[in-house]
């Protein structure tokens, strides 16, 4: 799995684990197929809008509402109990959500984001990151504060 790909399961995972308004024992299992000949049930036939994504459980996208990047990120950074600047630092930000935050790790997320630039000049690939990471978010249903998007 890519580096961004990790760090979105991170966040988005976090914003999918919240509770569902539908109740557990709602949701659709596996029913026995029908005997041949036999006509299928309404019991055996899940209803459209309990439909979710198979490796998350989660409705699909079209269904779900924006993750709010800000709020998801507060709140990782409390729970590291860290002072953490994840609006401005790359690293902070993925030390926030448990990642591997080294050089190592960057340079494959700055490949992965189309990064040109020296990758031996940690400064300017660190804010290129930040800034490529918050458009990518957004691009893939994330709801990024409107001033890191600049």
């Amino acid at each position: 799995m890519s580096v961004f790909d990790r760090i979105k399961q991170a966040i988005f995972g976090k914003a999918q684990a919240a509770p569902v308004s539908q109740p557990a024992s709602a949701a659709p299992q596996a029913a026995p197929a029908p005997a041949a000949g036999a006509k299928p049930t309404s019991s055996q036939a899940a209803p459209a809008a309990l439909v979710t994504e198979p490796a998350t459980g989660a409705p699909p996208p079209a269904e779900t509402r924006p993750a709010d990047i800000e709020q998801i990120l507060n709140a990782a950074v409390k729970k590291s109990g860290q002072k953490l600047d994840w609006r401005h630092s790359i690293v902070d930000l993925m030390k926030a959500l448990g990642m591997d935050a080294s050089l190592a790790e960057r340079k494959e997320l700055a490949a992965e984001l189309g990064y040109s630039g020296d990758s031996n000049d940690s400064a300017k690939m660190n804010i290129f990151l930040h800034k490529a990471l918050m458009k990518k978010l957004s691009e893939n249903g994330g709801k990024v504060p409107a001033d890191l998007l600049d």
